[in-house]
């Protein structure tokens, strides 16, 4: 078991840097360009955008708390939850897919319906690898995690160090760490996703572009939380 071990300790280090390393020229525009444009909003504008993401979020997490297997890795060796968590991530791609392709072909209407949709399976299948790794989504710490795991997924360079450090700690950190930066933690996402969720909305390609969109983004998430969770588990190289 320890071979395995020692595996997963070098995938989740090769992860860490990986995570870490500077994002490309186009994105670092893109990112700056975005924020060019958040400068422009009217704070009016971004306090109801902040509380509605904060509602739907917080409706998503007390859903997904009642309907998650708490129990469904009982006793499993890492091998065995890594193995559960591939699978996972398999079936919740292939919803987020379907999903993506319904709303994409629906026109501009269920385009627009595509965010609370798409944002409730990320968040069942946080709940769900949060189980699957052994840690007991009742406490709010864990919850709060879950969070960080999501934010980690969809955020800019300084934003994912940040949070990243945060996590690496988190048994230190949990203590002081009462709320979300929700202001935060909705315009990162937002500027994540738009280009993608933009291009959904245009007739013709949207199916398209929303059913690989959505594949891509669970697929990032999946690999992000499943590290995560790694990390946690695995605090220093295994002996041999």
């Amino acid at each position: 078991m320890n071979d395995y071990e020692l595996k997963v300790y070098d995938e989740v280090s090769e992860w860490k840097r990986k995570i870490t390393k500077r994002s490309g020229m186009m994105t670092r525009l893109s990112k700056k360009a975005q924020g060019k444009i958040n400068n422009i909003i009217p704070e009016k504008i971004h306090r109801v955008m902040t509380e509605s993401i904060k509602a739907m979020v917080k409706t998503t997490l007390f859903g997904s708390q009642i309907t998650t297997n708490k129990n469904q890795a009982h006793g499993y060796t890492l091998i065995e939850r890594d193995e559960l968590a591939r699978k996972k991530i398999g079936i919740y791609q292939k919803a987020a897919l379907v999903e993506g392709a319904g709303t994409g072909a629906g026109g501009f209407l269920l385009g627009l319906a595509d965010f609370p949709l798409l944002l409730t399976i990320k968040m069942k299948f946080l709940f769900e690898m949060a189980s699957i790794y052994g840690f007991n989504t009742k406490e709010y710490e864990e919850r709060l995690f879950i969070l960080h795991v999501f934010q980690l997924a969809f955020s800019s360079d300084e934003t994912r160090r940040k949070t990243l450090s945060e996590m690496e700690n988190w048994a230190d950190r949990k203590q002081i760490l009462v709320e979300m930066d929700w202001r935060q933690f909705q315009q990162e996402y937002r500027d994540y996703i738009d280009f993608a969720k933009m291009l959904q909305l245009v007739p013709g390609i949207g199916a398209f572009v929303g059913a690989y969109a959505n594949n891509n983004l669970l697929k990032h998430l999946g690999e992000t939380a499943m590290n995560a969770y790694r990390l946690r588990l695995l605090k220093k190289a295994p002996e041999l």
